[in-house]
């Protein structure tokens, strides 16, 4: 029997997989190999029954059919007959230091900010709670089945250090950021353009391409930072190519009135960010509700990203997100889901994959488990620019993985029993179920999360 909670200790990414003993995860395998919004699910849904994964060095090896897999000497195999394979779920935005805020009851986001977030967040000058938080957070990251996220610190530096040392001994793939805020803000939370600059350079010297850890500028949003502090944000995008850029856009319309009226110049809220060189390739924009046509076209030709959070949409009121719009043919933007927890009331994406569905109803658009799949996986691989490293089980990428049961409670047993497909499957874990629904969570190959019942598979 191999433990996995020793699994859990030492597994500092791709790299701490080396030399260790070859994985194998058995169940019936779910990934897309295109995108199911320009093509149709059976064209670019790869479903193998009985199939396997072959985990070596930190890397897929090798992914097929049970039979037709070679089991290396030595190899340890898990078996997950019964359930569902598939990519480790990405997160394309979320708040690290709000999960003691979850469920808040009450207010549009900018009241929600000054009632709730602006006090908790002042906690995170104390060492002790941003690596208790961080070890929290990240731990339940894994019990979603996500092994990627785009991550906001708070202001204070250290919650990004606890974060990153928490990522990084989990082996989690995690881009994150400390909060630049130098107005509108609690004295206590505020930096300055200079300060702001300096602590975000030094974690980027500390952090950025360790194991498997980027960093992410991140102005909190147009309101609370300065025109001068906007400037140094693009000055640490241009000074360091690799980082990424992650910010809020266009969340709820009283925010966007109030960016009107903050940067009367700007043509919209969207220019505001790029006067100061922050829309680019590896920008990702969380929510992006109330956009104009020209805000959209303009994401995509700078190959920018949406991070589409309906499960804090809802819970706050802020609007219905337009897929069809964000897609658009001729000038489609990138896009992924994010929880944005504290303001979404969970961690899990199945949940928020879920929302996404209903708003989407709402909206007279419907969106497909193989949509939703794409979204939660390869979708938000691409949003990150790692598409190539993450996202599916094709051989030669990272192997982090998701083990999905499809019998998690006994009603959603009772459903699934029922399912023409694995599709059909998807779809109903992600609109009745939660993270019940994780069996187990691999990082870079390596068992990082079981659920209780998950252990007795592992030999």
């Amino acid at each position: 029997m191999h433990d996995g909670a020793n699994a859990m200790t030492g597994a500092a990414g791709v790299g701490a997989s080396q030399g260790a003993a070859p994985v194998v995860i058995r169940g019936d395998l779910i990934f897309l190999t295109g995108d199911p919004f320009l093509a149709p699910s059976e064209a670019v849904v790869t479903h193998v029954q009985d199939g396997a994964v072959v985990c070596r060095d930190g890397l897929i090896a090798a992914a097929g059919a049970w039979g037709e897999v070679t089991v290396p000497p030595g190899a340890e195999v898990h078996d997950h007959r019964g359930k569902l394979i598939a990519p480790g779920f990405v997160g394309l935005h979320t708040h690290s230091v709000q999960t003691g805020v979850m469920g808040a009851y009450g207010g549009r986001v900018l009241d929600w900010l000054t009632d709730y977030v602006f006090a908790e967040e002042q906690r995170f000058g104390e060492a002790e709670r941003a690596q208790a938080s961080a070890a929290l957070f990240c731990r339940e990251l894994l019990r979603n089945g996500a092994t990627t996220a785009l991550v906001f610190g708070a202001v204070q530096p250290q919650s990004v250090d606890a974060l990153f040392a928490e990522a990084q001994r989990l082996g989690l793939r995690l881009a994150a950021g400390k909060v630049l805020m130098d107005r509108h803000a609690p004295e206590g939370l505020l930096d300055t353009a200079q300060s702001g600059y300096d602590q975000s350079k030094a974690l980027i010297e500390r952090w950025h391409g360790v194991d498997r850890l980027a960093y992410a500028v991140t102005p909190r949003f147009a309101p609370t930072s300065t025109p001068q502090q906007l400037e140094a944000a693009g000055a640490l995008v241009r000074e360091h190519p690799g980082v990424l850029m992650q910010t809020h856009l266009s969340e709820h319309a009283a925010e966007v009135a109030w960016v009107d009226e903050l940067f009367p110049g700007s043509r919209d809220y969207l220019d505001v960010y790029d006067r100061y060189g922050l829309v680019g390739p590896r920008s990702v924009f969380a929510h992006g509700i109330h956009l104009s046509e020209r805000e959209f076209a303009r994401l995509h030709e700078a190959g920018a990203a949406i991070a589409h959070c309906p499960t804090s949409n809802l819970f706050l009121g802020s609007g219905l997100f337009e897929m069809e719009r964000a897609l658009a043919a001729g000038r489609p933007v990138k896009l992924g889901l994010g929880t944005d927890v504290g303001g979404g009331p969970t961690l899990s994406l199945l949940q928020t994959a879920g929302d996404a569905y209903k708003v989407g109803q709402l909206r007279g658009r419907g969106l497909n488990a193989a949509q939703a799949l794409w979204l939660m996986t390869q979708g938000g691989a691409d949003a990150l620019g790692w598409g190539d490293r993450i996202g599916s089980l094709e051989t030669g990428k990272e192997a982090d993985i998701v083990v999905l049961d499809p019998a998690p409670t006994p009603i959603v047993a009772q459903r699934t029993a029922r399912s023409q497909s694995a599709l059909e499957t998807i779809f109903v874990l992600m609109t009745m179920s939660d993270d019940r629904a994780v069996a187990a969570t691999y990082v870079a190959g390596r068992l990082a999360h079981a659920r209780d019942g998950a252990r007795e598979a592992v030999r």
